[in-house]
């Protein structure tokens, strides 16, 4: 349990702080939505999430254990926010986490041009950034029309996040170079 699949409070859609009384009356809510045999809103997948978050909320033994890595995990994603409060290139990280993703969306429509999007999970895991900052990033981005979110949710580099990452990449590349070398 050191690293939770899930957030089984999102999960459950309940607060970390639930009684025992309403995580049993939720989950046989959700239980009863996401039942298989239920014809209207029946979901496999979403009644297997709801079930294993039940069965460890639910066990105060192994909610103690989840609670522990439930609050790490917490902390480990917000650490960057305490941390940029004291970076003094707060603005140069941000510059430098954009352009990261327009060339990792760049090389994507490169390489495979039918499937040229990536989800912002995948961003989090190539970058090393929480979702929680990516979608300040991720807004930016889309806002000035370098990129932006197709249908599925996917994010895709357009012709203007092309050009404006042409434009950039001979500077900020070799200062790439240069911080790599130096490290």
């Amino acid at each position: 349990m050191d690293d939770p699949p899930l957030d089984y409070y999102e999960t459950l859609q309940i607060s970390p702080n639930a009684e025992p009384e309403t995580v049993h009356r939720v989950y046989r809510m959700l239980a009863q939505r996401f039942h298989p045999d239920n014809g209207e809103t029946g979901n496999t997948t979403r009644f297997r999430e709801v079930t294993e978050a039940y069965a460890v909320l639910s066990d105060p033994e192994r909610r103690a254990q989840y609670d522990v890595a439930y609050q790490r995990q917490r902390q480990d994603r917000w650490r960057l926010v305490s941390a940029g409060a004291e970076a003094e290139n707060d603005f140069a990280v941000e510059q430098f986490v954009r352009l990261t993703i327009l060339e990792v969306l760049y090389t994507k429509r490169r390489v495979e041009p039918h499937e040229s999007g990536l989800y912002i999970v995948d961003l989090e895991k190539m970058t090393g950034q929480p979702r929680e900052h990516l979608e300040f990033t991720v807004w930016y981005l889309v806002q000035k029309k370098y990129i932006q979110r197709s249908d599925n949710a996917l994010l895709v580099i357009t012709a203007d996040g092309v050009e404006y990452l042409e434009q950039n990449y001979r500077t900020n590349g070799r200062n790439r170079r240069l911080r790599a070398h130096n490290d």
